[in-house]
C-alpha cells in the first residue's frame, strides 16, 4: 500500500496513472463517489501490489457497534474484526441485566458467520444515556447484586452465542476504585471457568495520581491484573464540547501508552482508535459551544463541496480544515489513512496485543484496507 497526499491540479486518472492502479479501485478503497472530486491534501490510500513478502504480525481487533448498524456496513466491517461488541448492556441495582432496547441477534449471528467474537459491552447507563456512577456504587457494593448480575450475563452469554464480555463503566467514583477492581476480578474469575474472556475499558490516565472524574475510579495496575484485557480510550481529547483539536493526537496518546506499559502488562492492553471526526462552529464559546460528530469519509466530503484545502498537524499527526457555510465559519478534525499509519505503528513500537476501534457505525473502508496489509487479523 502507498499513500498518496492530493495536490493542486491532481485528478484520480492522473494519479492512477502515475501509480498504474485502476482509478476505479482507487475511487472504490477511498469511497470516492463520481465524478470522483478531489481536495488539496486529502490523503488517498493506493493499493499498490509490489509482490514483496513480509513478516506480519498478528493482531487481535475489536470494533464496537450498536444493534441497529447498517447491515452492509456490518458485512463489509467483520472480516476485518476479531471481535464484535455490542453496545449496550445495563443493569438494575439489583443487578437485573438489561438488553440493548434494539434487538441484537441478527449481528451476532452475522459476526459468528465472519469467524468474529461477539462480546457483550456492560455499561451502568441510566435511561437518559448517561453513565451513571450512583449505580456502579449499588453494584460494587452489594455481593447480591453481583451474584445476580453474574448469574443473568452468563444466561445471557450462552443462549445468545457470546464469546465474551467488555465492561466499560466510566466516572466512578476515587471511593469505589478498590471495589470496582474486585468486581472485574470476580468477574473475571467466574466467567473465565466457563471459557469467556473479560476485558474492561479504561479512561486515558497519564500517571497514579491524575486527579479527576474519568480517572481517579481506575487502577490500571489493579485493573490490569484483573482482566484478561484492557481497552486503553486514547480518544476524546477533542469532544463534542471541547474547543477544536485532534480526536486522538498521537503525542497525548504516546503519554498514555507510555504509563500503562509500566502498569499492565503489554500483551492485555489494546489500543483505542476513534472512527470519527468533529465539526466545530467558530467562534468557540466554552460552555455554549456544540461540535457535530461526523464520519472520516464525511469530513472530505464536507471539505470538496465547500472548496477547503485539508492539512496535517505534525505533532497531533491529525488531518484538519476550516472552511465556510452559510455565513458560519467551522473548523473540522478527523481521521485518515495517515493518521491512522501513525496510530498503527506506535502500536508496533509498544507490542500491544490489538486495538480497539469505537466504533463502527460509519464505514472508513481504507482504514480496514491498510490495516490487513499491515497486520494478520486474528480470526476465531
Amino acid at each position: 500500500m502507498e499513500i498518496y497526499v492530493v495536490k493542486q491540479g491532481d485528478t484520480i486518472d492522473r494519479i492512477a496513472g502515475e501509480f498504474n492502479v485502476p482509478a476505479t479501485e482507487i475511487a472504490f478503497v477511498n469511497q470516492i463517489s463520481y465524478p470522483y472530486p478531489l481536495v488539496i491534501g486529502q490523503a488517498l490510500l493506493i493499493p499498490v501490489q509490489d509482490g514483496l513478502q513480509q513478516y506480519k504480525r498478528e493482531v487481535n481487533v475489536n470494533g464496537y457497534a450498536y444493534p441497529y448498524i447498517n447491515s452492509k456496513v456490518l458485512q463489509t466491517t467483520l472480516p476485518y474484526l476479531t471481535d464484535l461488541s455490542v453496545f449496550s448492556y445495563g443493569f438494575s441495582e439489583e443487578g437485573d441485566l438489561i438488553p440493548p432496547s434494539q434487538d441484537d441477534t441478527v449481528m451476532i449471528n452475522a459476526a459468528l458467520e465472519f469467524g468474529t467474537s461477539p462480546m457483550l459491552t456492560l455499561t451502568p447507563m441510566d435511561e437518559y444515556g448517561r453513565f451513571n456512577n450512583n449505580l456502579i456504587s449499588a453494584l460494587v457494593r452489594s455481593d447480591s447484586a453481583q451474584e445476580n448480575l453474574i448469574s443473568q450475563s452468563l444466561g445471557t452469554l450462552d443462549a445468545k452465542g457470546f464469546r465474551g464480555l467488555d465492561i466499560d463503566f466510566e466516572y466512578i467514583k476515587a471511593e469505589d476504585r478498590d471495589l470496582f477492581t474486585s468486581f472485574v476480578a470476580r468477574m473475571t474469575r467466574e466467567l473465565n471457568v466457563y471459557g469467556y474472556w473479560v476485558s474492561v475499558a479504561l479512561a486515558p490516565k497519564t500517571s497514579s495520581g491524575q486527579k479527576g472524574l474519568l480517572y481517579e475510579g481506575k487502577d490500571y495496575g489493579g485493573l490490569g491484573a484483573a482482566a484478561n484485557s484492557c481497552l486503553l480510550m486514547t480518544y476524546e481529547w477533542g469532544y463534542k464540547y471541547s474547543e477544536p483539536m485532534a480526536v486522538a493526537p498521537i503525542n497525548k496518546v504516546r503519554q498514555v501508552v507510555e504509563y500503562a506499559v509500566t502498569q499492565i502488562p503489554r500483551n492485555k492492553l489494546d489500543l483505542g482508535i476513534p472512527n470519527y471526526g468533529y465539526d466545530w462552529p467558530l467562534p468557540y464559546v466554552q460552555g455554549e459551544t456544540a461540535a457535530t460528530t461526523i464520519g472520516n469519509i464525511e469530513a472530505v466530503e464536507i471539505a470538496a463541496a465547500n472548496g477547503a484545502q485539508i492539512f496535517f498537524d505534525e505533532t497531533a499527526q491529525s488531518p484538519y480544515f476550516n472552511y465556510v457555510a452559510d455565513g458560519i465559519r467551522h473548523e473540522v478534525w478527523f481521521e485518515d489513512v495517515r493518521s491512522m499509519n501513525t496510530k498503527f505503528s506506535l502500536f508496533e513500537e509498544f507490542g500491544l496485543r490489538g486495538m480497539g476501534y469505537w466504533q463502527i457505525m460509519r464505514l472508513f473502508l481504507a482504514n480496514w484496507v491498510l490495516l490487513e496489509s499491515r497486520f494478520n487479523i486474528i480470526k476465531d
